[in-house]
């Protein structure tokens, strides 16, 4: 009897470990074939539209018009965000290079979503920042904008741009990822693009940015407003010596240059962007409202945007050149005719000059001059 109840107890331990192997192995396959369901249900669309090949192909980047005259002249800009493409060779390697090294070390080496960064990033609960790669920003920024802050809704939303991340990997070389992506963030201060913004803070070309230049507008994507070098330089400045830091890093800075770059101050050449900066504003009026009543008799609805976009310029045919020739000859006349009738003085008068043609609707009359 005695020997009966020591075999039962021997016995029950390894049972209950069996239980638990099974219970183990059981909740772990129903959990991984949970979340092959969950990205297999979202990359077919149940938890909200995902883009169609199309779409990927041909991604809406909402890219201001320019107005160009016959003889090559930006005019000015017709947008609702200011932004103008810029292809990747157009880049200089200085923005490429602290793009990556702060951005996303590995991604000349992961297909859309990197393993490693996002498991490093769950085991340590986000504390050390996010793990999205160059390709996972770039497909929240096209595709749905700004992550919700209700959980359920922002892991449907992650679980998109892992998908969409894969789908753009496979559409797109990565030179081609880094130039949609620059031409898609936003800097703030009406400088949508890295184009718009080298002009914004710079007045240059993105081509003509140096390193310390580059390194400013890449610390910014992380929260632009917080870095905004004209509201906030100090930590601005701090943070582009950080960027400087993970160039460093990653081998494409001597440190020695590192500390020379960090004592320099950030040095701005502010020149904010509107409608009204160009010259021919008149013109520019009349041809907006060309287009739309063009667009309006031509085509329908769903290709409005698409035409006033893309078929502007062809409209455009005023060469600048002669364009200030007409308005040199017709502010003399004018002249002559307000000194001759009128008690102004030449300095009241180019005041008076400036008031007419920054009104487009009365610049016609001038035409009866």
């Amino acid at each position: 009897m005695a020997q009966k109840t020591n075999t039962q107890a021997k016995s029950t331990p390894v049972k209950d470990i069996k239980y638990y192997q099974k219970k183990f192995w059981k909740v772990f396959f129903y959990g991984l074939g949970g979340i092959f369901l969950f990205f297999l249900f979202a990359s077919w669309g149940l938890f909200g539209k995902m883009p169609s090949f199309e779409d990927l192909e041909n991604p809406n980047s909402n890219l201001a018009t320019e107005i160009i005259s016959s003889d090559g002249v930006t005019l000015g800009k017709f947008y609702n965000e200011n932004r103008t493409a810029i292809k990747y060779k157009d880049l200089p390697k200085s923005l490429v290079d602290a793009l990556v090294s702060t951005e996303d070390e590995r991604f000349y080496e992961h297909s859309g979503i990197d393993a490693r960064r996002t498991f490093g990033a769950a085991a340590k609960l986000g504390s050390n920042g996010g793990a999205s790669t160059i390709t996972q920003q770039l497909a929240k920024l096209l595709f749905h904008g700004e992550g919700s802050r209700f959980p359920l809704f922002r892991m449907i939303q992650k679980a998109k741009e892992w998908i969409i991340a894969i789908r753009l990997e496979r559409q797109y070389t990565k030179n081609e990822i880094i130039a949609l992506y620059f031409n898609q963030v936003d800097f703030v201060n009406g400088a949508v693009g890295i184009r718009s913004a080298s002009k914004v803070y710079f007045n240059k070309e993105p081509r003509d940015l140096n390193v310390e230049e580059s390194a400013m507008l890449v610390g910014m994507l992380t929260n632009p407003s917080l870095f905004n070098p004209v509201r906030r330089p100090e930590k601005s400045l701090k943070r582009r010596n950080v960027v400087l830091g993970q160039l460093v890093r990653n081998h494409h800075l001597e440190e020695s240059a590192k500390k020379l770059l960090e004592k320099k101050p950030i040095v701005l050449n502010f020149h904010p962007e509107s409608h009204l900066d160009g010259t021919a504003t008149y013109f520019r009026e009349y041809l907006r409202d060309y287009m739309k009543n063009w667009v309006k008799t031509n085509k329908n609805q769903m290709e409005k945007n698409m035409i006033f976009m893309e078929m502007v310029s062809k409209f455009t045919r005023l060469s600048i050149l002669k364009y200030k020739t007409m308005l040199k000859k017709r502010c003399k006349r004018i002249l002559r005719i307000f000194r001759k009738n009128f008690l102004f003085n030449k300095k009241e008068i180019k005041m008076l000059l400036l008031l007419i043609f920054r009104m487009p609707k009365r610049i016609k009359y001038l035409n009866k001059l």
